[in-house]
């Protein structure tokens, strides 16, 4: 096997290695064209395992030093240098749960795009490429206790149990199109804290495209 293209991001490579990886696997080919497979990157956030689709993930990458915002919402972590662009790096865990994320070494973001500019959202552990069929797909994997509880529901809306873990998919999307995430990322910080503020409520307003 070839190695990897070098100068590749991460996330190209973590691609670059499923693709190389299927081409020695007898049948898979066939078994990728068939429907109702599901493909994306596997994470944890806290207890949860999630998964996101490849189109809602630009790059993988490690958590590079970020610099406080003051007036910021306290799940913005502030702003980090990547590749020369400034880019808001969110804790992920602490806009769903209100719990911040304890952190630590070997740390990944994904990459998302959002209108305005691209966003990095904080998550726990990275687990990599994969894959779901329609037989593990579970009818109601969304009652599971501690998978889409709370602000969760807005963003999962539905489960796969391949084992014994089941797998919410997070779609990182229409987290881009929600406006408190997105307006909080982007807008000029305040100064002043909204005494109102509650980081752990339930009530999301989500953008729909038209």
């Amino acid at each position: 096997m070839n190695p990897p293209v070098a100068g590749l991001d991460p996330f190209a490579i973590l691609v670059d290695y499923e693709r190389r990886s299927l081409a020695h696997v007898a049948g898979l080919p066939e078994q990728l064209d068939a429907p109702g497979l599901w493909r994306g990157v596997g994470y944890r956030i806290g207890n949860r395992r999630l998964a996101s689709g490849f189109d809602e993930v630009l790059e993988i990458l490690p958590l590079p030093q970020v610099t406080p915002v003051p007036g910021a919402r306290a799940w913005l972590l502030g702003l980090a240098n990547v590749r020369g662009n400034l880019l808001p790096v969110v804790d992920l865990k602490q806009f769903l749960e209100g719990e911040r994320t304890v952190l630590h070494e070997g740390q990944r973001m994904l990459l998302v795009r959002q209108p305005g500019g691209d966003v990095a959202v904080l998550i726990d552990e990275l687990f990599g490429q994969r894959s779901f069929n329609e037989s593990q797909l579970v009818s109601d994997g969304l009652q599971t206790p501690g998978l889409a509880d709370g602000r969760y529901s807005h963003f999962i809306d539905r489960a796969y149990r391949p084992d014994d873990h089941t797998w919410g998919i997070f779609s990182l999307d229409r987290l881009a199109r929600t406006p408190e995430f997105r307006q909080a990322a982007f807008e000029p910080p305040r100064l002043e804290t909204r005494a109102t503020e509650n980081h752990a409520s339930n009530a999301i307003e989500v953008e729909h495209e038209h």
